[in-house]
């Protein structure tokens, strides 16, 4: 039934496997799928993996450091699996607790697990228990508590059984007759002494109670205003946000209006750009790798400073140096193994924390999941409490998924494709009004300062104006790089054929020309579509399978929450659907637009990262050609982790 059961550390040492009877395939392959999949990408909130044919269940030991797992065929339903591989766990700890505590390679490797007598036989219970089990039957009517009941029974009316007839139905008159009225209560009236009366008049007669009503309204109202107690002054908020100043926004107004001048007069157009970017705007030099994004944020560590300051006043007060010293060490953690109960608040505190940072919801409970099952069991330190332990290792899991499973080097990839003789393709796709064609002229630019020639495809034919912004961008590009510096050729330009024609088509043309061009980069602008139009998303995996290009990236904005999640979900699936080839190109990463109208609330990088497990690639942080960073992870888990 089992194709195979294997023990092994977490440094990737083989203590012990199993493999059944007839299975010839090697289990190397679905066990270093789950490694690359789940152990190392921080996703091990469920204890179930899919490869090919084959279904794996996989269990944490945090305390040894060891990983136990079983596979079988997808299309059996064992429904021992999981209090099978407890079991195992359990019995293997027990036995060679002494030799797991020796820990390090060495001592591991130098010891020999001797282990088949006890899986066999913890097997044989399982599947003997799993036949023995007694199966359920459908009771019978008469064994029901419902056959004990009476039709007269059932039925409930308000007058008791006076509306019912014999055998229990009720007489067609009784339904006309309305109810009776029930007579009227008459109570006795209380002697006045004895009279109580709440809101503090216990005991008090009513001459007494309206005396010191009496009382009480001439005191209100013969005494001033009664002033509340000052309390201490709030500290003072941060200032806000500045006005940013452009470096070509011009000084007046005069300078600003071009109305006199028309765009389609000879001669004008490129004169008056030159001496547009003569007046300020000449860009910085954007050789070799990009920036990374940094974030800073002193108005956070000002607020977190006024929050530690106020949180630690009422302790001050209450008590002397011993309720200090018992404060501190309050939430101490003494050698001891953690469980799922002492993680439980401060996992849902860490939770709601990823959501108000952006992250979606099914994303942070998967987040929180796998860091329980990453630290349940393991054994804290003396002076090490749950709240820090469980945001550490939650910080490491978010830095492990934002750093990429392979890294994307584009200036190495087209260097790569000018040796073959062959422009590098990319492919940029989305939902409306994220900015690709924006982020596109900023890519174009750093592959510009970084010496190479770019051809743009204007593969947007529905909206209305994409064409002329992308001919605008080609002019600026061509005015901060002219042709006379580059041998009379200009370093950009676009290939466009007009509104209304078919995309895979323009694309493939405009790969054509760049290859006789000698063209290094084609960039292809798509059009803006919604996840759920089914028409426009099986167009874009039609151009994308005909044109095959090196690069598939989905541009996303960094506004986004739980829409993230859908969104990269069914472009993948559409992507995948509509591929003529068994292996279909999916999103091979992501362009991060508008990181700088987010402050603190990173969250939607975690959420593309997590779905898709590529890496973001660029990230756009204003609105000039500069304005390009690549990613830093521990930079975002840091935002992200503030309070």
């Amino acid at each position: 039934m089992l194709d195979f059961f294997t023990i092994f550390s977490k440094g990737g040492i083989v203590l012990w496997c199993f493999q059944g009877a007839g299975v010839k395939e090697s289990f190397t392959g679905p066990v270093n799928a789950l490694i690359r999949s789940v152990i190392l990408q921080e996703r091990s909130g469920s204890n179930s993996f899919t490869h090919e044919r084959q279904s794996l269940k996989y269990k944490l030991d945090n305390e040894f450091e060891l990983i136990f797992v079983v596979g079988f065929q997808n299309i059996l339903t064992l429904t021992y699996v999981d209090k099978f591989i407890d079991d195992v766990q359990l019995r293997f700890r027990d036995r060679y607790k002494n030799e797991l505590v020796q820990k390090g390679a060495l001592m591991l490797l130098n010891n020999s697990f001797e282990f088949e007598d006890d899986f066999q036989r913890i097997l044989r219970e399982a599947e003997e228990t799993s036949r023995t089990r007694s199966t359920t039957y459908m009771r019978a009517f008469q064994e029901s508590e419902k056959s004990k009941k009476t039709v007269k029974s059932m039925i409930e009316t308000k007058g008791g059984d006076k509306g019912k007839e014999q055998g229990g139905k009720k007489s067609k008159s009784s339904k006309k007759e309305p109810p009776a009225p029930e007579p009227a209560k008459v109570e006795k009236p209380s002697p006045p002494a004895q009279k109580a009366v709440q809101n503090g008049n216990q005991g008090l007669t009513p001459e007494e109670i309206i005396q010191k009503k009496r009382e009480e309204f001439i005191r209100k109202h013969t005494a001033g205003p009664t002033e509340k107690p000052s309390k201490s002054p709030k500290p003072q908020k941060p200032r806000g946000k500045t006005k940013r100043v452009w470096d070509n926004g011009g000084t007046n107004t005069k300078e600003l209006d071009y109305s006199a001048k028309n765009g389609d007069s000879p001669g004008v157009n490129d004169k008056d750009l030159d001496a547009h970017n003569d007046l300020g705007i000449q860009q910085s030099s954007m050789k070799g790798d990009l920036l990374p994004v940094d974030y800073e944020s002193s108005e956070e560590e000002e607020v977190e400073e006024v929050v530690v300051n106020e949180a630690s006043k009422p302790s001050s007060k209450k008590g002397g140096g011993f309720g200090g010293m018992f404060g501190m060490l309050k939430g101490l953690v003494g050698s001891k193994s953690l469980s799922q109960e002492d993680m439980e608040p401060v996992l849902e505190k860490m939770k709601e924390h990823l959501i108000a940072k952006n992250v979606a919801a099914e994303i942070a409970s998967q987040l929180c999941d796998s860091v329980a099952k990453k630290l349940e069991g393991k054994v804290m330190g003396t002076f090490t409490t749950v709240a820090s332990t469980v945001k550490q290792a939650l910080q490491d899991s978010l830095v492990q998924i934002l750093q990429p499973k392979r890294r994307v080097d584009i200036l190495r990839d087209v260097m790569e494709a000018q040796s073959q003789r062959r422009p590098f393709v990319i492919t940029f796709c989305g939902v409306n009004g994220v900015g690709k064609s924006t982020n596109l002229a900023k890519i174009s630019y750093w592959l510009i300062e970084n010496g190479f020639t770019v051809l743009i495809a204007a593969c947007d034919t529905f909206r209305a104006g994409a064409v002329e912004q992308l001919r605008t961008h080609q002019r600026r590009l061509n005015a901060l790089h002219p042709p006379e510096k580059h041998g009379g050729q200009p370093v950009v330009q676009l290939y466009e054929k007009g509104y209304g024609k078919d995309a895979a088509g323009i694309a493939m043309e405009a790969i054509a020309y760049a290859r006789n061009q000698a063209f290094d980069v084609v960039l292809v602008d798509t059009a803006g579509r919604m996840q759920d139009n089914a028409p426009l998303m099986t167009a874009l995996a039609k151009l994308i399978a005909v044109n095959m290009p090196d690069l598939v990236l989905f541009v996303g904005e960094a506004l986004v929450g739980n829409e993230a999640v859908d969104q990269l979900v069914k472009f993948n699936q559409a992507l995948a659907d509509h591929s003529m080839s068994e292996k279909p190109r999916l999103i091979d990463g992501i362009v991060l637009t508008k990181f700088d109208t987010i402050d603190d609330k990173v969250g939607a990088a975690i959420s593309m990262t997590y779905i898709t497990g590529q890496p973001i690639v660029f990230v756009g942080t204003g609105q000039t050609y500069n304005d390009l960073r690549s990613l830093n992870a521990r930079a975002v888990v840091g935002a992200l982790m503030k309070a």
